[in-house]
Order: C-alpha cells, then sequence, then structure tokens
C-alpha cells in the first residue's frame, strides 16, 4: 500500500494486486440489481462520445456538490457545467484517460450503476483504437456520497506509461477550474469564456496494473464552513476568508471564483473580521455609511447578475477573439496628475523641475512593471497573477481552444443546453 498525502484537496491511498483491499474496492456489476445497471448503447458503439448522467445524490467534488455528470467512452468523467470541445482540458475524473474506442469490439461496453449512495462507471473490455493488439482494459471508477473516490482496475494489459498519447492525453487523476466570464464592450451581448485550471491530483501511473486499486479521500475546504467565525478561525490547508456580501466562506479559488470578484469578496476579506453586526452600537454612523456602501454594492452585483442572466439566455453564434478588459495601470497613474497640475497653476514649481518629476515617474513605473512582472512569473497563483490573468486572458501563456488542432473533441450524447464555446486553459498547480 502507498500513501500519498502531498494533495491540497485529496489524499490517496493505492492498494497492489496483493492487497485484499484491492479486491474489496472492486464492484461487481454483475451482481448488482441489474435494473438499476445501464449499458449505454451509445457509448458502447461509437467513438469519443459522452453521455450526461443524473446522480440520485449530492457528490462532493472539490467542495462542490454536483447532480450531473458527463461520462466519456475515453475512459474518464466530466464534471464540468458547460460542454465544450475540450472535455479532456480540465473538470475530469480519470481513472485512466486514453484513446479507447468501444466501437472496434463488440465485447466492449461502457457500464454505469447508482445505487443511491454511489455511483460505479465501468469501462469494460475497451480497446486503444490506436493500438488494437495491446489487449482489452476493464476499469471502474466509483464515486460516493461521502467525496471518496475510487478507481479500480481489473485488466490492465501493459504499462500505462506505453499508452500513446498522440492522439488522446493520457491521464490518471482528477482535476478542477473555475470559468470566468468576459464580456466585450465593442460586441454587444458577447461574451469570452476562460477556464483555468485550479488543482490537479496526478497519479503515479507504474504502479496501475492487474487488480490494483486507488483510494481518494477529500480533505475539508473552505466550502464546508457556513459561519464567518468558524470560518475565519478554520485550521485546515486553506487561507480560508468569509465574504459578508456573499454569506460564503473561500480561499478564492473554486467555481464560484466569479461571484466572488463580481462582488469585490477579495477586498473585503483582508481584514479578516466578523464585527459588521456588533460595531453597529459603538459605532453607528460609520457602521450607516458601510452599510449605504454595502447596499450600493449588492445592487451592482444584482445588476451584473441580471445582465449575466440576460446574456446567458442569447448565447452568441461565434467566438469572439478580442479582449474587452483594460489593464487599470494607466486609471492609476492618472491619478497623481491632479495634484501637478494644481502645483503648476500655483506656480511653485519651474517648469523643467515638472518635466523632471515626469521622467522620474515613467522611470518608475518602468521599475514598477518589471519588478510586477518577475513577480507574477515566479507566483503565478498570486492575487495579482488571478488579476492579470481574469483581465488580459489574450496576453497570457495560454492554450487556446481551436477546431482542427489535434486534440480530441467530444460530442454529446445527449445535450442539454448548454453552450459550447471557445475555451483558454491556463495551468496553475
Amino acid at each position: 500500500k502507498w500513501e500519498d498525502t502531498d494533495h491540497n484537496y485529496y489524499t490517496s491511498k493505492t492498494y497492489g494486486p496483493t492487497d485484499p483491499m484491492s479486491k474489496d474496492l472492486w464492484v461487481n456489476v454483475d451482481q448488482m440489481d441489474k435494473e438499476k445497471v445501464k449499458i449505454h448503447g451509445i457509448l458502447s458503439n461509437t467513438h469519443r462520445q459522452a453521455a450526461r448522467v443524473n446522480l440520485s445524490f449530492d457528490f462532493p467534488f472539490y467542495g462542490h456538490f454536483l447532480r450531473d455528470l458527463t461520462v466519456a467512452t475515453g475512459g474518464f468523467i466530466y464534471t464540468g457545467d458547460v460542454v465544450h470541445r475540450m472535455l479532456t482540458a480540465t473538470q475530469y475524473i480519470a481513472p485512466l484517460m486514453a484513446n479507447f474506442d468501444p466501437s472496434v469490439s463488440r465485447n466492449s461496453t461502457v457500464i454505469y450503476f447508482d445505487n443511491g449512495t454511489a455511483l460505479v462507471v465501468q469501462w469494460d473490455h475497451v480497446h486503444l483504437q490506436d493500438s488494437y493488439n495491446l489487449g482489452s482494459f476493464t476499469f471502474q471508477a466509483t464515486l460516493h456520497s461521502d467525496g471518496r473516490i475510487v478507481f479500480a482496475y481489473k485488466e490492465i494489459p501493459v504499462e500505462v506509461s506505453q499508452i500513446s498519447s498522440v492522439n488522446h492525453p493520457v491521464k490518471v487523476g482528477l482535476s478542477d477550474a473555475f470559468v470566468v466570464v468576459h464580456r466585450i464592450q465593442q460586441i454587444p451581448n458577447v461574451r469570452r469564456r476562460t477556464i483555468y485550471e485550479y488543482h490537479r491530483v496526478e497519479l503515479m501511473r507504474t504502479r496501475i496494473t492487474n487488480s490494483t486499486a486507488v483510494e481518494m479521500m477529500p480533505l475539508p475546504t473552505c466550502l464546508r464552513f457556513t459561519s464567518c467565525s468558524t470560518c475565519i478561525t478554520s485550521q485546515i490547508n486553506f487561507n480560508c476568508s468569509w465574504c459578508h456580501r456573499l454569506n460564503r466562506c473561500s480561499s478564492g479559488f473554486d467555481r464560484h471564483r466569479q461571484d466572488w470578484v463580481d462582488n469585490s469578496c477579495p477586498d473585503e476579506t483582508k481584514d479578516k473580521s466578523c464585527d459588521i453586526i456588533n460595531t453597529t452600537q459603538l459605532y453607528p454612523f460609520t457602521t450607516t455609511l458601510v452599510a449605504k456602501t454595502t447596499g450600493r454594492s449588492r445592487s451592482r452585483a444584482e445588476s451584473t447578475t441580471r445582465a449575466s442572466s440576460l446574456s446567458t439566455s442569447h448565447p452568441p453564434t461565434s467566438v469572439p477573439t478580442e479582449d474587452d478588459t483594460k489593464i487599470a495601470l494607466p486609471l492609476k497613474d492618472n491619478g497623481a496628475m491632479p495634484k501637478e497640475s494644481a502645483a503648476e497653476r500655483k506656480g511653485t514649481h519651474p517648469l523643467h523641475t515638472g518635466l523632471i518629476l515626469g521622467v522620474l515617474m515613467v522611470m518608475l513605473i518602468m521599475a514598477a512593471a518589471v519588478l510586477v512582472t518577475v513577480y507574477i512569473y515566479h507566483h503565478p497563483t498570486s492575487a495579482a497573477s488571478i488579476f492579470f490573468i481574469e483581465r488580459r486572458p489574450s496576453r497570457w501563456p495560454a492554450m487556446k481552444f481551436r477546431r482542427g488542432s489535434g486534440h480530441p473533441a467530444y460530442a454529446e450524447v445527449e445535450p442539454v443546453g448548454q453552450e459550447k464555446e471557445g475555451f483558454i486553459e491556463s495551468e496553475q498547480c
């Protein structure tokens, strides 16, 4: 048995072929209620297809509760809400993601079973499309209602490291991301969605052989805390902050990132205080001003939410290519201009002194820009990095999802109305 404890969101244990737990973690689907065991016909007869599966229970994944999942023929489960062309990029549960094609063999099937407390998905006797002669693979993923995830492997004919990733990514593990929506001012009712991977669990491929299993247990996240006091005093692996406008505890990196930023929660959580209600009696005048400010902020947030809902009801027909957000540095620099102008109007400084100050200001700005660039490069998960990532996605090193890029494009079998838009992936582990 191998234990991996270096993950922030999950701890994992790998059980070898001789460990009794390997057999105990394998779910024998043949012994389950046949009425609840489903063999998806499309998934069992096509290549690169995905089908939506509705759960009968709430499944916690990275602290979020999911009720809908997408099972793909490529040996993984997609956990995202928005279905796009690159399901293999982020937001997945992958016992063995590879270029499996169930249509090449009559014995290949994709089976799933929901007993009310767990979902079992089994890829049964599936073959690699580009390496049929390697043999068939049989493995499964079990998602428990308490958040545990089990990967069990029955037949692995070759080492996972030998599987080619030319035509399809090969991954074993978990991944989650948050989606940020950008609106383009020049084009009404057009949005750009950008997806950022904030965490990934990569399991050791050399440990995956016949009759092995991997059990992953979820660790507590900030989202579990429902009050301010328990949030800011929590002793977990995350720096939890409480946002009064959302009544939510978060580290700032989860699927609710968009709401967290739109409601100015990063600015609100700097003081790490829960004394907003208590200060009413001590400082009524100050509290009244804060309450009014909060009310205006909520109005702006509600307006933003309504605008987003209207945009969602009328999705764009093409992927925008322009960036609608400008960096706020020029605005901050211009804030010093009124002081200089007032000084010049009073005649307290000669003209050449103003020119010298202007040159010094430009040099300071350039030096600050260099320092910020170096800091962002070496600290990709810092608040400053996220600020520039969300506002200038076109300038950040990223991989755009383009058609014909050689990466797999999955087709959803049972579309449920989600928008299929272009995405940008930025890995931040």
